[in-house]
């Protein structure tokens, strides 16, 4: 991604927009090809099985008659049935009419209710399905957290001792036993004043009373997209010596500085790879989780700490990997929910939803960030998307299910004209969302 964003005057360009047509592009074909081969196995042919939209780039027809295309516009896809007036699943009379028995039976609206349902259905599933299995090979190659506080990489910080040895088991710190990361953090946050720690490790089966830095400093594990920190230039693995001209020993020292800064200008002297740079920040009033489920304003840079070392991890077997990646799953939709209803209510400001151009700028960034973290984005947004067609909103997945829950009850469809207003209402509702998204996207810029 380096090299396509250092080509001359199309680089920067290149390097948002080609991420963002290959996420998009392998989360909305998951998605069409879970209603493909679910509808297939059901005994429902499609006729067109559609990536983009407008103008065909490419076409090939297989031996089952579908045709297979690539489209103009890379911002969705979809696949028409046989009797189907268009890619929204909306009948249509006059080709139904001409077609035989044997062929009205294959199509979408010949099927059953439950075979529909089933084939409307496997598309969110297939993208839930998708994001756990992602999830779960991140896992495999990351590592989890080896039980106990086992050292793993040790953060080089500029002018501090260090005597940890990746390894060490730490039983012990500032004279107090401690057994997991939470106890460990307690102490560390306890101290009455930041500075060097007195650590009983244990090393070889031996214990060994050694000196480490404070554990929680001013280090960037992570930078948010389309955060003052992205835009300052802080990549994660930065250490920030000094803040608006006070020097850091603390992460939560550079947390309140920037709270009492207002949104005013910081300058900060960053240590990177043993270099020494100034940058100047302008951090900004951000929505934030609260810690209890709700929302709060805060001043922010979009930046996230950690440990002076990393964990220590182990691979787990595959079957654990996958039921950790189901957790994360479940962990995007709560979340996803959570801040639906937070907008809802008025705890989140609407201005944080992202449109096209907004995940096209965040795909670029995650890019930029290396390859473990642009494949984490598509099982997030595998995710979402999953969840946000599963929405009753006519036009969308959820749409068709309610409608189809409604003619198992009452034993036949809504009738045309309802199913016609319905949609027609469906899709002025997505069109003025992704509208309000894109202004957001746009004041944004």
């Amino acid at each position: 991604m380096d090299l396509i964003a250092a080509l001359p005057v199309i680089g920067p360009f290149l390097s948002v927009v080609l991420p963002f047509i290959v996420v998009l592009g392998i989360v909305v074909f998951v998605h069409e090809y879970g209603h493909y081969i679910v509808g297939r196995w059901c005994g429902i042919k499609a006729d067109i099985f559609s990536m983009g939209f407008g103008p065909v780039l490419w076409r090939r027809t297989d031996r089952r008659g579908t045709v297979w295309q690539v489209a103009a516009l890379p911002l969705g896809g979809y696949v028409k049935f046989a009797g189907d007036a268009d890619g929204s699943s909306r009948a249509d009379p006059d080709a139904l009419e001409q077609l035989s028995p044997e062929e009205r039976a294959a199509s979408f609206h010949g099927a059953s209710v439950g075979r529909r349902a089933l084939t409307v259905l496997a598309g969110p599933v297939f993208n839930f399905i998708l994001a756990a299995i992602v999830f779960a090979g991140l896992i495999l190659v990351q590592g989890v957290a080896k039980p106990g506080i086992v050292v793993g990489e040790i953060v080089a910080l500029p002018g501090q001792v260090n005597e940890l040895q990746v390894g060490d088991e730490i039983v012990a710190a500032e004279g107090t036993d401690v057994a997991d990361y939470t106890e460990l953090l307690t102490i560390v946050d306890g101290m009455a004043e930041a500075g060097p720690m007195d650590l009983t490790v244990r090393r070889d089966g031996d214990l060994v009373d050694v000196t480490a830095p404070y554990l929680l400093p001013p280090i960037v594990y992570g930078v948010e997209p389309l955060s003052p920190a992205s835009r300052a230039g802080l990549e994660p693995g930065d250490v920030i010596l000094s803040a608006g001209g006070t020097d850091l020993v603390r992460f939560e020292d550079l947390r309140q500085i920037v709270m009492a800064s207002e949104g005013a200008p910081l300058g900060l002297r960053v240590d990177r790879a043993g270099e020494t740079l100034d940058l100047t920040i302008a951090p900004e009033l951000r929505d934030t989780g609260d810690g209890e489920g709700g929302f709060e304003k805060r001043v922010m840079i979009g930046v996230s700490g950690g440990l002076a070392f990393a964990p220590a991890t182990e691979r787990p077997n595959p079957l654990r990997a996958l039921g950790l990646g189901v957790e994360r799953v479940w962990l995007v939709i709560t979340s996803s929910l959570t801040g639906l209803k937070a907008m809802i209510t008025g705890d989140l400001g609407p201005e944080n939803l992202q449109g096209p151009i907004g995940i096209a700028q965040i795909s670029g960034e995650t890019a930029s960030q290396g390859l473990l973290s642009f494949i984490n984005l598509i099982a997030v947004l595998s995710t979402a998307i999953g969840l946000l067609n599963l929405f009753p909103v006519p036009v969308l997945d959820g749409g068709h299910l309610v409608m189809f829950a409604y003619e198992a009850i009452r034993g036949k469809p809504a009738s045309d004209r309802w199913l016609q207003v319905a949609m027609s209402i469906g899709l002025a509702m997505v069109l003025l969302l992704m509208l309000f998204a894109t202004y957001n996207d746009i004041m944004r810029l």
